[in-house]
């Protein structure tokens, strides 16, 4: 009954303890059961016109694009300069894709099926499948029997793990062309129909043909600003944001920021350099005595033995001497040496025999193919498994390897001259940071970042140790490197997390440590005033000095008066065109060009220009309308607006579209 009545006197109490753990409880629930779509929101590397871009697309299409490079190059090593272009090129591909495709459903556009086929299979195949030398014949043309063959080859059963892959590759090697044919095609589409819709008629070609032919000679003296003292006019802060507010749209800008940033070079010790000596020396008699060679360089070499022939032209430089001197035999070796920072040692490991530099190879043609026309090939240039049988055979041999999908039967059709050559095993061992080194030279940059937690820190302490920080504007949130720092993307995204004037921790980018300092945060739509203040206040200079200057001339009544105001000379300016922009050899001064063509013959004329204050005299002018070809006229300014237009009418779709790019926080 205690209890119960303690209950009673605490009710209110109780009940509030009560409610906020329901709530808590209400809210907990309401926020777990919210996580998924929180979770699903940052899935999306962004959205393009309504279209959400999930991160398993994108990626999908960043890997499929990486494929179609892998086949076209014949490389697998991407550097991330490559790896960096490979995803904006999926983006732009994606723009390009999803602002087209709403612009096409508005006006009723589309490609149909039957215009793909034909597009890229069809008796006369776009471009982009034209170009892809996958589809060439041994003159280098395209041969759409090999597109067909190809096309047939990619719609078989893959018999084994190694053909599935292939057959993969090769099926998004397809895939991605066709796409970009589709894709480029509905871009000629579009822009055709724009170009179409703006079109030059007769009056343009009869001004066009005005502007051309019509001439007047101009007496004219110039005073440049610059040789007027700044301090003879004055500049008020009214007149640069006058000129700001004209000319804002000048100045947009996406989010963007601005660094300096030191760098400490991971570079390896005295102590290294010995201890690699070391380790050099250890396996030096192994390697000179080993019957195993290819084990000994390949375990210890940062350059790999695969028997290589080497004749005098192709063998290293410095071991052309060592390798092919008279007494050269089997067993011969160089003592170790240190050049640049890599120890070497060389073997001499077969030598005195000769072998042809090339071999002329046909592939046998299967039933239904046309014959190849043979080509020569070097050691080098052939696959090992190809190289190997080819220069071991002699002409008219035959032999199988395995090729894509299956198996392809070559031909020896010629033998080059046999030439001496060698067998050489190098060991390289370059001189690297050891992690003793990499922490002393870490500690070194993380003192450094302990010690100046400001701007003004960082730069004392830079200049106090002779470091001079590097500048990097405007970088932009998707930026994947700074100027030449390799992996430096985590960097740009510190840049956008941290607060102006905040100094970094240490970054590891390649062989530098990189503390950076914040400078500058641009998230407004316009830069700001502060920013392009210099170049308005020049302009606020010129037009200061341009009225100043102009009154003093207009107190002339000639030319030569003028000149002696100016304390310049009189110049003369033959045969200017009205559609030129250009004035004499004074540049670009288009207004100058009108006002030369307004004014009457003998008037002195006086205006501001973009090189200076100008005062003209023109002559007789010639502005009769001339003999002109209106059809060409029109012709030769639709060529000009062809040029132009597409990427016009892409980039304004595009600059217009509904687009959110949320790949930084991917990357």
């Amino acid at each position: 009954m205690a209890t119960l009545q303690k209950i009673r006197n605490h009710g209110v109490i109780l009940l509030v303890v009560v409610g906020l753990a329901m709530l808590a409880f209400i809210l907990g629930d309401f926020l777990n059961s919210g996580s998924s779509f929180f979770n699903r929101s940052r899935e999306y590397v962004g959205e393009i016109e309504g279209v959400k871009i999930h991160y398993t697309d994108y990626e999908a299409a960043k890997d499929q694009l990486t494929e179609v490079y892998k086949i076209e190059t014949g490389r697998n090593d991407f550097d991330e300069d490559m790896a960096s272009q490979i995803r904006n090129q999926v983006w732009q591909m994606m723009l390009m894709d999803y602002t087209l495709k709403a612009q096409a459903k508005k006006i009723g556009m589309d490609i149909t099926a039957e215009e793909l086929s034909e597009l890229c299979i069809g008796n006369n195949p776009h471009q982009l499948i034209r170009q892809r030398r996958a589809f060439y014949d041994e003159n280098g043309q395209f041969n759409r029997d090999n597109l067909v063959r190809f096309l047939h080859s990619i719609d078989q059963e893959a018999e084994t793990n190694e053909q599935a892959e292939n057959l993969k590759q090769a099926k998004d090697y397809w895939m991605y062309w066709e796409n970009a044919t589709r894709l480029t095609y509905m871009q000629e589409k579009y822009t055709d129909l724009i170009q179409k819709m703006i079109t030059a008629n007769n009056i343009d070609a009869k001004y066009q043909a005005i502007a051309r032919d019509s001439k007047v000679d101009v007496q004219y003296v110039l005073q440049p600003y610059y040789s007027m003292p700044d301090s003879l006019v004055k500049v008020r802060s009214l007149d640069v944001k006058k000129l700001y507010n004209k000319q804002k749209p000048l100045y947009k800008q996406t989010p963007n920021r601005s660094i300096e940033y030191l760098t400490f070079a991971i570079i390896p010790s005295a102590q290294d350099t010995a201890d690699t000596r070391a380790l050099m020396e250890s396996i030096q008699n192994e390697f000179y005595t080993t019957d195993d060679i290819a084990l000994v360089v390949n375990t210890n070499s940062d350059v790999m033995y695969e028997g290589r022939n080497y004749s005098a032209t192709t063998v290293p430089a410095m071991y052309k001497d060592f390798a092919f001197a008279r007494n050269a035999k089997a067993g011969n070796v160089t003592p170790l040496t240190l050049d640049n920072g890599v120890f070497r040692m060389a073997r001499l490991v077969k030598c005195g025999y000769a072998m042809p530099d090339s071999v002329q190879l046909r592939p046998v043609a299967q039933e239904g193919q046309e014959e190849q026309e043979p080509r020569w090939y070097t050691e080098e240039q052939l696959q090992r498994n190809i190289a190997e049988p080819a220069f071991a055979g002699k002409k008219g041999d035959k032999f199988t390897v395995p090729m894509g999908l299956g198996e392809v039967t070559i031909e020896i059709t010629n033998v080059a001259k046999a030439t001496p050559k060698v067998q050489l095993a190098i060991i390289e061992r370059a001189v690297t940071p050891s992690s003793k080194t990499y922490s002393v030279l870490y500690n070194q940059a993380k003192q450094f970042v302990i010690n100046n937690k400001t701007d003004e820190t960082f730069r004392a302490a830079a200049q106090q140790a002779g470091m001079r920080p590097q500048p990097a504007y405007g970088l932009q949130k998707t930026q994947d490197k700074i100027a030449q720092l390799k992996q430096s993307r985590p960097i740009v995204r510190w840049a956008f997390e941290a607060e102006e004037g905040q100094v970094s921790d240490v970054f590891e980018c390649g062989d530098q440590f990189v503390v950076a300092l914040l400078t500058e945060v641009n998230d407004g739509e316009y830069r700001a005033l502060k920013d392009v203040q210099p170049e308005l206040q020049l302009q606020a200079l010129n037009r200061r000095k341009a009225d100043k200057m102009c009154r003093e001339m207009r107190k002339a009544t000639t030319l030569e008066e003028v000149a002696a105001i100016a304390g310049t000379e009189i110049k003369n300016a033959e045969g200017v065109t009205l559609s030129a922009n250009r004035f004499a050899n004074e540049g670009n001064e288009p207004k100058v060009v009108g006002r030369a063509f307004s004014a009457e013959p003998g008037q002195v004329v006086v205006i501001n220009g973009n090189q200076g204050a100008y005062a003209l005299v023109a002559g007789t002018k010639n502005m009769e309308a001339p003999e002109y070809d209106a059809a060409a006229e029109i012709q030769q300014l639709n060529m000009r607006f062809a040029y132009s237009l597409p990427y016009q009418a892409i980039n304004l779709i595009q600059e217009q579209a509904d687009v959110t790019d949320n790949r930084a926080n991917f990357q």
